[in-house]
């Protein structure tokens, strides 16, 4: 049986391209290049949006949180084998004030409700993956939405992540390690971001789906 994979993002997972402001070809995004280095034994689901927060509503480009989407995706979804969770970035944003810590955070309340649901094989949890956004580079194309300081709280995010990840027991990624943001606008990824955070996931995801059952590590063991 095909193992599935549900992707909840940003407009990092989405594929925005700040250059023309369209959305990245299938083939380009890491989701689809994901799909197709795991092959026909795996599906991959793309729930993106962009601009969606971790547990913040914007009252400004009105984006819903992901928190209130979360549980009507999943059960859309389902079931699956795995839920792979990278927001953060746009809680950044200045008018949210909010630290590494409160973003991560509020990433926890997205893990703990992956955990907590039904979706997953035969009724059990999905396996949850914990991903901590890539780093904010300061740039002036939104720095009047972010702020100087949404790099410095990105830089934050890998150690933050990580305590959330650890605390809820589930497997935990750091996307910094892999990729960064293109120049264009220091926020998005670019077709090589794309390419090597696909190459980074594909590795994560066979660690833990790859195995069989008998073979397969605790969730959150490293």
């Amino acid at each position: 049986m095909k193992k599935r994979i549900v992707c909840f993002g940003d407009s990092n997972t989405w594929g925005f391209n700040k250059l023309d402001e369209s959305r990245y070809p299938e083939e380009v995004r890491w989701t689809g290049r994901l799909a197709g280095m795991l092959g026909p034994d795996y599906t991959v689901i793309e729930e993106a949006q962009n601009g969606r927060t971790t547990v913040w509503d914007d009252p400004i480009e009105n984006r819903m949180a992901g928190l209130k989407y979360l549980w009507p995706c999943m059960e859309s979804q389902s079931p699956f084998d795995l839920i792979i969770i990278m927001l953060g970035t746009n809680d950044t944003k200045c008018y949210f004030s909010q630290t590494a810590q409160n973003i991560a955070d509020g990433a926890g309340r997205l893990v703990w409700t992956a955990m907590i649901s039904p979706y997953g094989p035969d009724k059990y949890p999905p396996q949850v993956l914990l991903v901590a956004p890539i780093r904010i580079e300061d740039h002036e194309v939104y720095r009047h939405m972010f702020g100087v300081q949404a790099a410095e709280k990105s830089e934050g995010f890998s150690k933050a992540f990580r305590l959330v990840a650890d605390k809820y027991g589930c497997h935990f990624m750091d996307a910094s390690l892999y990729a960064k943001p293109g120049k264009a606008d220091g926020l998005h990824l670019d077709p090589e971001g794309h390419a090597l955070l696909a190459k980074a996931m594909y590795e994560k995801v066979k660690e833990i789906l790859g195995r069989t059952e008998k073979e397969r590590p605790a969730a959150g063991s490293e």
